[in-house]
């Protein structure tokens, strides 16, 4: 299965209009937002637990990302509510379940030998730190590699025109965050491509995981 798996085109996707796929366990659904692969893939998804579901125990050959982002997330080392986040590194197993519901964003299988320890961070108590300009402030996710970011906009903060090298993808966590290409509200999942070029800003204000220089075709 193959959905949005040419990584030098510049895909934007409100993850809200999709509809949700079953998974092969009973109240686990999905919103594909990229995959190559089958049940077994490279994949970026939401995903939704319904109260009482679980998943059945799985390791992960090239690791996950997660970002909770409704919600209390489980598995057999611990309970993870909204805001938290998860890097699983290579090799690391368990058996996800929540009991009472939660929505995860998930990207899987794209770690690589630099991540080997585990990483939890409660992303509502963690630290914010001054970003480049006035008003952006930046919260530095995976430690080890290249790592995500979390980053908090100020109403009416505007960045320089920069390019990516690697590409650089945007999940929009809450908030508007804009370029000059358009409007992404919360929920949005925006993949711009290896040496794309954008000039961001925010008028209302927003939150956006980033992660960058990882989309080499």
């Amino acid at each position: 299965m193959n959905i949005n798996s040419d990584y030098s085109k510049r895909v934007v996707i409100n993850h809200n209009d999709l509809p949700w796929v079953a998974s092969p366990e009973s109240g686990v659904d999905r919103r594909m937002l990229d995959r190559i692969g089958d049940e077994v893939a490279k994949a970026t998804s939401i995903v939704r637990y319904q109260s009482g579901s679980k998943f059945h125990s799985h390791s992960h050959d090239f690791g996950e990302e997660i970002l909770v982002l409704e919600g209390v997330f489980s598995d057999e080392v611990g309970d993870y509510p909204a805001g938290t986040y998860i890097m699983n590194p290579p090799g690391f197993t368990h058996a996800p379940y929540s009991k009472t519901g939660c929505t995860i964003f998930v990207k899987l299988r794209h770690l690589g030998s630099d991540q080997v320890d585990r990483e939890v961070i409660n992303t509502k108590t963690a630290c914010w730190y001054q970003g480049m300009v006035p008003g952006l402030n930046v919260m530095p996710l995976m430690q080890q590699g290249s790592g995500s970011t979390l980053v908090r906009w100020a109403p009416k903060t505007y960045f320089n025109q920069h390019r990516h090298y690697g590409g650089e993808e945007i999940f929009v966590v809450d908030g508007m965050f804009e370029d000059e290409h358009g409007r992404y509200p919360a929920g949005s999942w925006i993949r711009s491509p290896h040496m794309s070029i954008h000039q961001p800003f925010s008028i209302e204000g927003c939150i956006i995981f980033v992660k960058t220089g990882h989309l080499f075709s």
